[in-house]
């Protein structure tokens, strides 16, 4: 039987909806037994979310001053204690997941799979390759530990409603002092989280300037949504790098996405495939953008954009 560890990403006292995303991928399994550990100078709360997850038979709680701030250096070795007892861990496919993951799979001594996009039994899988122009399937060893990476954005969250045992875990492991936590500095945009808004309105290189850029916070502020860029409009500078969307960016899957202005190269694609709706404005009818959107939109954005915040009120 396949017992798998999560590890719960949060912040604030907040589970990340990543977490869930990861038992939803685990519950693919089989049989799965499916436990979350929670890493934290005072879990409980954190763990309380964790235990109303449907699926999860036990939330392990981690309680250690060092574990105030997420720090992958001071939180692998508690990782790779506790998932001594397990077949497989996962973790999220975020930055979160991609800073641990490696360092636990490394303090393990095997390999780490990356990207879960779905599962075709406990040790075989799918996931993009080639920036999500192909889907492979990869077979890990049945003999070794598997730690895993879950592209969150291919799984919907699992559902509330459950009520999972709630236990402390005592671990023994050797914490490095090389790695400490000096500030954390991030901008208050008031906005919801890129990567878990339901709706996220995008801009690209067409805006022309960061000035310009203000038309995407505007609807974004009337679809009470996240906003976005593409790498384009990052690296000319009209847009934070934290905004950015796509391979060397965020992964992200939301109910509704609508790019401006963005022609539809495949690094982004690849960011935004999972989006349930896509909406796209663009003044180019032949933009890549348009095969895969929904609905399109062909004209100039500064006509557009305004057009459609009078609509929205």
């Amino acid at each position: 039987m396949a017992k798998i560890l999560i590890v719960a990403e949060h912040a604030g006292g907040k589970l990340n909806p990543s977490t869930a995303k990861c038992v939803a991928c685990a519950s693919k399994i089989d049989g799965a037994q499916i436990d979350i550990a929670v890493f934290a100078a005072d879990g409980a709360a954190v763990a309380a979310e964790a235990a109303k997850i449907q699926g999860v038979k036990t939330v392990l709680t981690v309680n250690n001053a060092a574990n105030a701030e997420p720090l992958a250096a001071v939180l692998a070795p508690q990782v790779a204690a506790v998932a001594a007892n397990y077949t497989h861990v996962f973790g999220p496919s975020t930055t979160f997941g991609k800073d641990l993951m490696p360092r636990v799979a490394a303090l393990l001594g095997v390999g780490q799979l990356s990207d879960i996009a779905a599962v075709e039994g406990a040790y075989k899988f799918r996931r993009p390759v080639y920036a999500g122009n192909a889907i492979i399937s990869v077979e890990a060893p049945q003999d070794k530990k598997l730690v895993a990476t879950v592209r969150t954005a291919s799984f919907q969250a699992a559902p509330q409603g459950g009520s999972a045992a709630v236990e402390a875990a005592n671990v023994s492991a050797s914490l490095p002092s090389h790695t400490r936590f000096v500030s954390r500095s991030a901008a208050a945009t008031g906005r919801p989280d890129l990567q878990t808004a339901p709706r996220v309105v995008s801009g690209g290189r067409a805006l022309g300037s960061a000035d310009n850029f203000k038309i995407i916070f505007g609807l974004a502020d009337k679809l009470n949504a996240g906003v976005g860029a593409s790498r384009a409009a990052v690296d000319a500078g009209y847009a934070a790098n934290e905004l950015q969307v796509g391979q060397t960016g965020k992964i992200i899957a939301p109910e509704l996405y609508v790019a401006i202005g963005i022609s539809g190269a495949i690094q982004h694609l690849t960011g935004i495939k999972d989006a349930r709706t896509i909406v796209a404005i663009n003044k180019d009818s032949e933009a890549p953008i348009f095969e895969v959107a929904d609905i399109g939109l062909v004209g100039d954005l500064f006509t557009v954009v305004p057009e459609l915040e009078k609509a929205l009120g």
